[in-house]
């Protein structure tokens, strides 16, 4: 038993300090890249709308934000698929969408979404 205890410590740490090395960078690449139009300390919106909590969200449902009627209409429920998908493209993913921001490095997309899944 305490092998086997043992043996799930040493195959998963290394992969939660990863994540939480992930998530250390994208906290970093999401105020240089995104902080000039989200928050994600508060759910006040701004030019974009906050991200706390966005993953499992369906897309276009924050309170009081004034989304494209493309968002409204996208039936997107936000995974990190998709949020990968749409960092990636948002026009690709949502055509009409007012978001123009793109992320071409598949590590940062990471970084960032493993972020936002910490909020």
């Amino acid at each position: 038993m305490k092998q086997l205890a043992l043996v799930t410590l040493v195959t998963v740490l290394p992969a939660l300090q990863a994540h939480a090395q992930d998530a250390a960078g994208g906290q970093k690449l999401f105020q240089q890249r995104c902080g000039a139009c989200h928050q994600i300390a508060s759910t006040r919106n701004g030019v974009g709308p906050h991200l706390q909590g966005v993953i499992g969200r369906a897309a276009g449902s924050v309170e009081g934000f004034r989304y494209s009627t493309a968002m409204q209409g996208s039936g997107i429920t936000w995974d990190a698929a998709k949020l990968d998908t749409f960092l990636t493209n948002p026009g690709g993913l949502v055509k009409g969408t007012r978001m123009t921001q793109r992320f071409a490095k598949p590590d940062e997309r990471k970084a960032i979404i493993d972020f936002l899944a910490t909020r």
